[in-house]
């Protein structure tokens, strides 16, 4: 009887200590993997986070930017780390809605490879250039850029990012045609953009808003349906006589799909109880972000529905990759 109870006896037993193993996390540092360059949207939305999350979880929660090939890579890099609780990615609208329909060979599933905890944040796009740019408005601007057809240079933050399929969805809907430069974030792009090395940039208002603010930058629609409640003065590209038109980046945290389920409600909860604080609103209201928060099904839901919706988009107007 004894031996054969002990099969049951060691299985309860290892059972037992992983639930404690468990009951512990965190006991070392967690890392956040930002799939792109320091300076960009999604760095920011990471750094914002951070520190409520390093006091909520009791343990140092440190950015790891991984930058290139439009955020992929570190992305994978995620998706590969051990299921361990120990590695979060800042996942967004590049990496885990738009890339699947633009690389047929990506290294992760974004569905299948994740386990998603809560959204995080929703930025608003906007349409920006160099001051140099002789155009005030966006109908002026498709018609500089009508009198220039493949002379005017856009950079985004990554080949198949929200930066560069915004500015192409820009360029289907006026008939105009531009010069793609890619970065491995669009803090590098933006360094660039001020320094007229390359004329306009469709990027997240709360990556730029300071250089808005103080003149360095010229911004001249967001691509929201609505006007952002950070600049208000800002026109819509709708509004601006492209009906319709509307993108934005989401943010959201996700950890490796094999995570064990109490690890990813410890780290939702957390993340949960920072996205209330006030100061984590305010801060992200500052830089023209509104926090976004949801259960692990909802995000899973939103993040499908919004793969789908990114995938007809692609298709249908024939986007593909240089």
């Amino acid at each position: 009887m004894k031996s054969r109870n002990l099969p049951l006896i060691l299985a309860a037993s290892l059972l037992a200590a992983a639930s404690a193993a468990h009951a512990a996390y965190p006991e070392r540092a967690l890392r956040i993997v930002v799939p792109y360059a320091p300076g960009g949207n999604i760095d920011i939305t990471a750094r914002t986070i951070a520190p409520g999350l390093t006091e909520a979880l009791g343990q140092q929660v440190v950015i790891d930017n991984r930058g290139g090939a439009g955020g992929t890579i570190g992305s994978e890099i995620a998706a590969k780390s051990p299921p361990d609780g120990y590695t979060l990615l800042l996942g967004s609208t590049g990496t885990l809605s738009t890339s699947p329909p633009l690389y047929p060979r990506l290294g992760y599933d974004p569905i299948k490879d994740f386990a998603t905890t809560s959204l995080v944040s929703n930025v608003p796009l906007v349409l920006e250039m160099h001051p140099s740019i002789p155009a005030r408005s966006v109908k002026e601007f498709i018609a500089l850029a009508k009198s220039r057809p493949g002379k005017i240079t856009m950079g985004s933050s990554g080949a198949g990012t929200t930066n560069h399929l915004s500015g192409e969805l820009f360029q289907s809907a006026t008939g105009t045609k531009f010069i793609h430069i890619p970065y491995k974030g669009s803090g590098p792009g933006l360094i660039d953009l001020m320094g007229g090395q390359i004329d306009i940039f469709f990027d997240q208002l709360s990556a730029s808003i300071g250089f808005i603010q103080t003149g360095k930058l010229r911004a001249l629609a967001v691509t929201t349906a609505k006007r952002a409640a950070a600049m208000p003065e800002l026109p819509t590209i709708a509004e601006s006589g492209l009906p319709g038109f509307d993108a934005s980046t989401w943010t959201g945290i996700v950890l490796p799909a094999a995570t064990p389920h109490e690890v990813v409600m410890k780290v939702h909860a957390a993340l949960i109880k920072v996205l209330h604080a006030k100061t984590t609103r305010d801060n992200f209201a500052r830089i023209g972000a509104e926090t976004l928060e949801s259960t692990p099904e909802e995000f899973a839901r939103f993040m499908r529905d919004d793969l789908a919706k990114w995938t007809k988009v692609i298709r249908e107007a024939g986007i593909k990759l240089e």
